[in-house]
């Protein structure tokens, strides 16, 4: 009996020695989500990542008073730890409550903001869980670095605007004067009466907006991975970095010239950061194109 070439006896794709469909999918098809398991996916993610976070602003609920008294109201304080720090003298803040719902939203608000800067690790790690089965290996160190690092500099951020920014920037409308120029305030007949609502909506904006503006170089990692950042386009726009910078930290803190340095450097210093990144990213992207060729 003649023999049966090779190419006719072996089993298709998909197809098992009997000819009957196999479970398992084709070879170039492995790994590859239907549209409708992913939005699955998807939407358990989003519901672990805010079980997460949900979690975090319930523990904070159980300490909401001594948040609220020591985290949120603390920098009103003479003796808030800050204060010496800087070498500050520091006046005492009274806060006062104009609205029937005050004292409640800014407990409430207090809780939530803190909650969410808690549970930001946990969002990160499921949306880093999300993706990673997309990625290829060399692909997921790449983004393993860009997920710890946006949580860090989130954190920082936030650290920075809440311990640096936020006592300043009291102390500057407490005790307003043009002391670089003279010593010279509005009149003796004005006091000033900070409401609650007022005070943590500023707290809260110092804290996140710093948060988010110390993300610079994870933004910048992404938009070099995706060629459309590089680091010698970086170099040539440093000096109108520079007075972005200077805009940003004069939008964000009170308008004297100590504030606004304090803001101004860290902001610099992260561009300055953003451009290693930026050339480690592009040092990596031609190795990988010269693998590729080769």
């Amino acid at each position: 009996m003649p023999e049966v070439p090779s190419s006719q006896t072996e089993t298709p794709p998909g197809v098992q020695g009997d000819g009957a469909p196999s479970d398992d999918p084709p070879p170039g098809e492995r790994g590859v989500m239907p549209f409708l398991a992913h939005l699955e996916e998807l939407r358990w993610t989003l519901i672990k990542a805010g079980s997460g976070v949900l979690i975090a602003v319930i523990v904070c609920a159980t300490f909401s008073r001594w948040i609220v008294d020591r985290v949120l109201i603390g920098p009103t304080r003479p003796d808030f730890f800050m204060y010496d720090v800087l070498a500050l003298e520091p006046e005492g803040l009274t806060l006062l409550n104009r609205t029937i719902t005050g004292q409640f939203f800014a407990d409430v608000g207090t809780i939530i903001v803190v909650g969410l800067i808690a549970g930001s690790p946990v969002v990160v790690f499921y949306l880093w869980r999300f993706i990673e089965p997309a990625l290829y290996p060399n692909e997921k160190k790449g983004m393993r670095f860009s997920a710890v690092f946006a949580t860090f500099f989130f954190l920082l951020g936030a650290a920075f605007g809440y311990l640096i920014l936020t006592p300043l920037a009291l102390q500057f409308f407490a005790q307003y004067t043009l002391q670089f120029f003279a010593q010279y305030t509005l009149s003796e007949q004005i006091v000033n009466q900070f409401d609650i609502i007022t005070y943590f909506s500023m707290v809260t904006f110092w804290t996140m907006g710093t948060g988010l503006l110390f993300e610079l170089p994870v933004v910048v990692y992404f938009l070099a991975k995706g060629g459309i950042l590089t680091p010698e386009a970086m170099r040539t726009y440093r000096k109108y970095a520079l007075i972005v910078g200077l805009g940003v930290a004069a939008f964000l803190t009170p308008p004297d010239p100590i504030s606004q340095i304090l803001v101004a450097v860290p902001l610099l210093g992260l561009y300055e950061l953003s451009i290693y990144v930026a050339k480690w990213v592009a040092r990596t992207r031609a190795e990988e194109l010269g693998m590729a060729n080769e």
